[in-house]
């Protein structure tokens, strides 16, 4: 089993951990009904260390990139980031990832590639085997990293006093910025999985631990990962292996809009495009169960007036009090529906996503 740089931290801080994709995680601190309204209200601390980390380099990086994913990196000056899909040849998601346009020194392409934990060793054999030659350069750099999100309204605040080098209050969404924390050289990022404003430090993992002790010590909350997937489930973000895996198309996941057919050639591009010209047969939304404490979990079976679909995720909504799940049902599926649930068929209706979006 893997642990993090972070690993004696969170045993310290009383965390219960977990095995997650082959690590060990902490899955709570305390309650995660306070993590999550830390996040929500205030300032909570993330270790995201276990995901991985691609560096594509070279003269042919770019190309390389517009050939491996969707979106269109060719819009990415130094200094910004984007979301993005990497699919199969059938068109068939293999993960969602986001890419780091750096500067390479004398304008040479120099991208980081974050990508899911649990597909860590596949997407980079993939990426290597389909995208590089002599002019584009895969390395995986996962281990030289630790990896620490801070997330929630006051981020900003809570962090600025911390990092020198970088003013966070001109780093807008989706870009990044080299910067020191305390006497350690780190890179920040504006991004993040919560629905809040945050940030994430790349940092060499012998800083990681200072940094998640300064940040503990100005009161920042840690979190794990059960409050991370309530967080994640009210903003309606995507995790893969449940919204999102090969049989998923981009478009029925909502994703649509990181797909650039007009860039041109990549792969997947044919069978995602054909499948959204022959009309897509289902949808993700939200789902409302009556009762408010019968939390639909993934697997669940829906049945609608338009036929039958499944539950994707589900949790237990601090921010709204009450139960939600998301679902992939009939396109044409509207109003009440119902739940098999332990036995029994429960009411719920259909709600559009997201269940939670912040005030900006």
């Amino acid at each position: 089993m893997r642990r993090t740089p972070l690993f004696n931290a969170h045993v310290t801080d009383g965390a219960r951990m977990v095995d997650f994709a082959g690590w060990q995680m902490p899955v709570q601190y305390g309650s995660i009904l306070d993590e999550v309204r830390a996040v929500r209200s205030g300032v909570g601390v993330f270790d995201v260390s276990h995901m991985g980390q691609v560096r594509v380099s070279g003269a042919g990086a770019l190309g390389a990139i517009q050939r491996l994913l969707t979106n269109d990196a060719s819009k990415l000056a130094p200094g910004r980031a984007q979301y993005s899909l990497m699919c199969d040849d059938g068109g068939g998601i293999l993960d969602d990832l986001i890419v780091y346009r750096r500067d390479g020194g004398a304008g040479a392409p120099d991208f980081l590639i974050v990508v899911n934990a649990s597909n860590r060793e596949t997407d980079f054999d993939w990426m290597s085997a389909r995208g590089s030659g002599p002019d584009a350069v895969f390395d995986d750099v996962s281990d030289d990293y630790a990896l620490i999100a801070v997330q929630g309204p006051m981020a900003e605040a809570t962090l600025a006093p911390s990092l020198t080098g970088c003013d966070l209050a001109k780093l807008p969404a989706f870009s990044h910025a080299a910067a020191v924390f305390g006497s350690a050289p780190v890179h920040v990022a504006r991004t993040g999985y919560t629905g809040e404003d945050g940030f994430e430090i790349f940092s060499a993992p012998t800083a990681a631990e200072t940094i998640w002790r300064t940040l503990r010590d100005s009161g920042v909350v840690p979190c794990g990962l059960g409050a991370r997937d309530v967080l994640r489930i009210e903003a309606s973000y995507s995790l893969y292996g449940h919204e999102i895996n090969r049989e998923t198309n981009p478009y029925e996941a909502g994703l649509g809009w990181v797909v650039k057919p007009s860039k041109g050639d990549f792969i997947g591009r044919e069978p995602i495009v054909a499948a959204k010209a022959a009309g897509l047969t289902r949808r993700l939304t939200g789902i409302l169960p009556d009762d408010v404490r019968a939390i639909p979990r993934q697997g669940t079976v829906v049945t609608t007036a338009a036929g039958a679909g499944i539950v994707t995720s589900g949790t237990m909504s601090t921010t709204l009090d009450r139960a939600i799940g998301i679902a992939y049902l009939p396109k044409d599926a509207e109003g009440d529906v119902t739940l098999a649930m332990r036995g029994r068929e429960l009411p719920a209706r259909i709600v559009d996503l997201p269940f939670y979006k912040r005030c900006r």
